[in-house]
C-alpha cells in the first residue's frame, strides 16, 4: 500500500507528464520501488485520473469508403 506521500509523488508526476500507465510504473519505480502496475491504477483510480484527457486538435476526418455495387471487381 502506497503512503500518503507516495500518492501525492504519483498524482503529481501523472498530472505533470499525462503518461500512460506503464511509462508512469518504470519512471516511478525509481523513487518507489515496491510500486506495482495494480497499485499504481487503484491509485490514480482513487484520484480520478486513471484515464488520459481526450486529446483534440487537427485530426484528419473520417471518411466514409467508396460505395460500389455487389459484385464488382476492380
Amino acid at each position: 500500500m502506497l503512503s500518503v506521500q507516495e500518492e501525492a509523488i504519483v498524482v503529481a508526476f501523472r498530472r505533470h507528464t499525462l503518461l500512460p500507465l506503464d511509462d508512469c510504473l518504470y519512471a516511478l519505480l525509481p523513487t518507489i520501488p515496491h510500486l506495482t502496475r495494480p497499485s499504481l491504477h487503484r491509485c490514480l483510480q482513487r484520484h480520478g485520473i486513471s484515464r488520459l484527457p481526450e486529446v483534440t486538435g487537427d485530426k484528419p476526418a473520417k471518411k466514409k469508403f467508396k460505395s460500389y455495387p455487389i459484385g464488382y471487381i476492380r
